[in-house]
C-alpha cells in the first residue's frame, strides 16, 4: 500500500478552531499555519481520491480481459465435453449397429 501522509484535522478541529486575537485582530501566523494543514490535508485527500480511481479503472480493465478469459477456457471445455459426449454416443450406437463384431 502507498505510503500515505497522516491526516491530522478531522471535520470538528476545522469547524471549532478558534484563533487567538492580537492587538490587530487574529495572530496572522497562527491563521497561516492552520490554514497550511488544511491545504495539505485536502491535498492528500486529492491524491488518494486519484490514486484510487486510478486503481478502480486498472481493477475494471482486469476484470474485464479476466472475464474473456474465462469465457474463451469455459468454451474450450464445453466442447472437449461435447467432443467427448458425442464419441461415447458414436462408440454406442457402433455396439448397438455392430453388435460383438466389434470386439473381434
Amino acid at each position: 500500500m502507498a505510503d500515505l501522509k497522516t491526516v491530522r484535522l478531522t471535520r470538528n478541529d476545522i469547524l471549532h478552531k478558534e484563533f487567538k486575537t492580537g492587538f490587530h485582530g487574529y495572530q496572522e501566523e497562527e491563521v497561516d499555519q492552520f490554514l497550511d494543514i488544511v491545504i495539505n490535508d485536502y491535498d492528500t485527500f486529492n491524491a488518494e481520491i486519484s490514486r484510487l480511481k486510478d486503481e478502480i479503472k486498472r481493477l475494471k480493465a482486469e476484470l474485464a480481459s479476466g472475464g474473456e478469459e474465462r469465457q474463451s477456457s469455459a468454451m474450450i471445455a464445453n466442447q472437449g465435453q461435447t467432443n467427448y459426449d458425442i464419441l461415447k454416443r458414436l462408440s454406442n450406437l457402433e455396439k448397438h449397429v455392430f453388435g460383438h463384431r466389434l470386439d473381434e
